[in-house]
Order: C-alpha cells, then structure tokens, then sequence
C-alpha cells in the first residue's frame, strides 16, 4: 500500500465527565481519504517521562496512519506525565477509550480536516504491554466484571500480560493481573509476543507469559511470535528509545507490516493484505500461528 502524508494534532481533550483531568488525545490521520478505519491506541507504562502519553509509539502511529488509519491515542490517568495515584487504573484506562469512541463528534469538530471521513463501523484497538492488557478487556477478556466495547472490532495485542505467575511486585501492585480471563475474549485478535521478552519484573513464567492471550482465548486469533525480540519489539514504543533492550529497525518494520495487514484484512473481509504479510513473513524474524476456534 502507497504511503500518504500524515496530519497529526494534538492535544484534543475528548469530553469526560467526573475524569480526575482532561481526556487529552493525539489525532493522526492521512490528509486525503475518506472512510478510514481507525485504531484506538493505549499506551504501555515504562521509564520514560512521555512515552506512556499521547506522545509515545510514534514508530507504529505514523506508519499506520500514512497507511489509511485514523489513529487516536489517549494519555490514561496512570500515564507518568499526570503523576496521579490511581487505584483502579486498569478499570479507567479502559474507560477512557469508551469516552474517546463516545467523543468521535468532539474529536472531528477539532480537527475539522478529519470531519466526515472516519467510518465508524471500522474501529480497533491496539495496546502495548500495560495497554495490551486494556485492549484485551475491550476485546472481552475479564478480570472481576466485563469491560468489554462490542464498537470495536479486532485488536492487537503488542507484549500484552499474561494470566496469573506474577511476581511479588505484581502481586502488590497489580493484583489484577493476577487473575485474567481470557475465556471470554471472543473478538479477533493479533497477539505479538517475543520470543526473549521474559519480564522478569513481572512474571516468572518467561516469554511464555505473553501468549497467554493467544493459547487462553477462543479463535478467531493470530500470534506473531518474534526471533530475539524483547519487551520493545525492536522500538515500538519511540525512534531511538533508550530504554529498548532489543533496539532493531527490521524488527519494528515487521511490527508495523504484519499489523496493518493484520488490522486491513480483519476490518475488510476478502482483503488479502494478511495472507500476504504472513507469506512473505521471514523465519529470521519470526513466524505466525492461527486458530479458528
């Protein structure tokens, strides 16, 4: 697919009634085009001070939208830049993605050159670590209650959580992750694991851990599972991040092809871009599995 130029504005603050702060998104879309899909992004959490905002994954956002995506990402109220404590982020965060699907007139009232030209019928959702694990609630995956957005239609799941063999640091800190459901995540989705990320401050199952939305779930779902890849799949998050482990321009490449055809072929049945993406896909990097059921 040919490349368009991108327009990106931020910030735009979505209505959000009773939020501790304004819900402030970054819009990215390509200038010409109509009908185009969009991608819900929820961020991951990290050492850094931005890139767990509406500032971070512009390596993903930009590829995406010069590729026909409308991409809207929030900064959730964990996010390092607010500095709030929050209980019940996991709960919040995906709240905020209900408030920016809800505030879509808001969002396109602010960014008049986006005004008509989103298709509504078309939304996905896509989360890296901390937010994999939001995407997987939107998708039907449960921790004590039903988070899920019927709206929204596939989703990826970049290094998302596993189910339950958490550290002690998780236990106390994040004891939701101590018990996911994935039984009832029955929308389709892509689950991007790699074969090295072990996050050992996490669990102490190994990289094993992050399939777990895969093996766990009923079909329709894919798993991308990357050679040598780490918690940053190569620099997902931002160009040049220091805190990528496993820092390689090939590998985010394969990120960004392999989830747009992903997403292109989920939301448009009879698209070949997947099939496609999955052929031409190279053992060095990786290799990818399916299941219907």
């Amino acid at each position: 697919m040919s490349e368009s130029p991108v327009l990106s504005v931020s910030p735009v603050t979505v209505p959000a009634p009773g939020r501790a702060v304004e819900l402030r998104v970054r819009v990215s879309a390509p200038m010409t085009g109509d009908g185009l899909p969009i991608i819900l992004l929820s961020h991951g959490l990290g050492f850094s001070n931005h890139l767990s905002s509406l500032n971070g994954y512009a390596p993903l956002v930009n590829f995406w939208a010069a590729r026909g995506f409308a991409v809207i990402q929030p900064t959730h109220l964990d996010s390092k830049t607010l500095s709030l404590e929050v209980s019940d982020a996991w709960r919040t965060r995906t709240q905020d993605m209900k408030h920016v699907f809800d505030g879509l007139d808001a969002i396109e009232a602010a960014v008049p050159s986006l005004a008509g030209r989103l298709d509504r019928d078309k939304v996905a959702v896509v989360g890296h670590s901390m937010g994999g694990h939001t995407a997987s609630l939107l998708l039907g995956a449960r921790v004590d209650e039903d988070l899920s957005e019927p709206r929204i239609k596939a989703g990826v799941l970049l290094a998302a959580p596993g189910n339950g063999g958490v550290t002690e640091f998780v236990s106390e800190n994040y004891p939701f992750l101590s018990a996911m459901d994935f039984s009832s995540m029955t929308a389709p989705a892509l689950v991007v694991a790699g074969e090295k990320d072990t996050s050992t401050h996490l669990t102490v199952r190994g990289a094993e851990w992050h399939a777990d939305p895969y093996f766990q779930a009923p079909g329709p779902k894919a798993l991308l599972s990357l050679v040598d890849a780490e918690h940053g799949l190569g620099g997902i998050s931002g160009y040049d991040v220091a805190e990528t482990t496993d820092e390689n321009p090939d590998r985010v490449a394969v990120v960004q092809e392999l989830t747009t055809a992903y997403l292109r072929s989920t939301l448009y049945p009879g698209d070949a871009s997947w099939q496609a993406a999955r052929d031409g896909l190279s053992a060095e990097f990786g290799h990818v599995e399916s299941k219907d059921s």
